[in-house]
């Protein structure tokens, strides 16, 4: 945990033990057992106030309660094909770890589509792939490798990132606001490979807004990256989109190894299937019940919305809009 105070420490844990018995429950979903480790990620995201934590964790804790994420892992999206359709639009995967046992989760941000479901299908879908990380990959790295493992490293892949993806916005802040308030300190790196020109105009004007903590997490790396990614993983853990130039997030890399995004990787099948178990587990006669699982959306702060703001002020600079202004508010609300 660094050079981090154990005085600060254990005042954060004082005040937390004063909350009542309901917010210490959902609190124990988030620590895993590792207690210190939990507090340590809100004070950083709140450098290092205590109180400025203390009301983060709280206000986490009642989110999760108000929107019953204890029990979303028991929530699968059916039917399957449903499932498929969001797997196949919104790219993401588990492609291996790092040497040091860090989870490696793929992104295909530029080619996610985000258009075969409701957005509570897609926010549900990502705050199951938190809570699955949370409570079973990284609880089962930390006991393969020997140490706590709390953290990810992410790639994510820019191939095939267009104007269109203006339109997509308004989801994808919501989904990091969600990782900010309530998962934060998850990432310990971001990798950005396959960078078209579009990203790295962006780059230059939201970089210096975003705080010192993020700027350094984030590293924008030549064409796939491959040869950077190489020293801190294994050949077998870089994503398909990595392993040689222009392989971008296609579905398959061109050593015919799956592609991670999909529904029928291995991760995405265990994910699917502990959902599943889960849920009959608790309702084992009655069949289970198609329907998103709604979470109320956070409000972004004023750091997110000048970030969204800038975005959408460069994508309008590249012209050639032709009506995809008219889309932005086109995402689907309803079931």
């Amino acid at each position: 945990m660094g050079n981090v105070s154990p005085d600060l420490i254990k005042q954060f844990q004082t005040l937390m033990e004063e909350e009542d018995e309901h917010l210490q429950l959902t609190f124990k979903n988030i620590h895993q057992g590792f207690v210190d480790e939990a507090l340590v990620r809100f004070l950083k995201a709140r450098d290092w106030n205590v109180a400025k934590a203390r009301k983060m964790l709280v206000d986490c804790l009642n989110w999760r309660i108000t929107n019953e994420i204890d029990s979303i892992l028991t929530k699968p999206i059916v039917p399957t094909d449903l499932y498929r359709g969001i797997r196949d639009s919104q790219l993401i995967g588990l492609s291996g770890y790092s040497k040091e046992g860090l989870p490696i989760f793929a992104i295909g941000v530029g080619q996610s589509t985000f258009d075969k479901a409701s957005v509570h299908y897609y926010v549900q879908s990502h705050i199951q792939i938190n809570e699955y990380r949370d409570r079973v990959v990284l609880p089962n790295a930390t006991k393969k490798f020997g140490r706590h493992i709390g953290t990810c490293v992410k790639v994510l892949d820019m191939t095939g990132l267009k104007l269109s993806a203006l339109s997509q916005i308004k989801l994808l802040t919501v989904i990091s606001t969600i990782d900010d308030l309530n998962y934060p300190e998850k990432t310990d790196t971001y990798y950005v490979v396959n960078v078209p020109y579009i990203f790295s105009a962006c780059w230059k004007v939201v970089k210096p807004l975003l705080q010192e903590r993020t700027r350094k997490k984030i590293q924008v790396l030549q064409g796939c990256g491959r040869d950077e990614l190489l020293k801190i993983m294994d050949l077998e853990s870089i994503p398909h989109f990595c392993r040689k130039e222009g392989s971008g997030s296609s579905r398959r890399s061109s050593d015919g190894n799956d592609d991670c995004f999909s529904l029928d990787n291995s991760f995405h099948q265990e994910l699917y299937s502990y959902t599943k178990q889960q849920s009959r587990s608790l309702r084992p006669i009655a069949p289970l019940k198609q329907g998103s699982f709604h979470v109320s959306f956070p409000q972004t702060d004023v750091e997110g919305t000048k970030i969204a703001e800038t975005i959408e002020s460069e994508f309008h600079k590249f012209g050639g809009m032709n009506g995809v202004c008219n889309s932005v508010n086109g995402l689907k609300i309803d079931e």
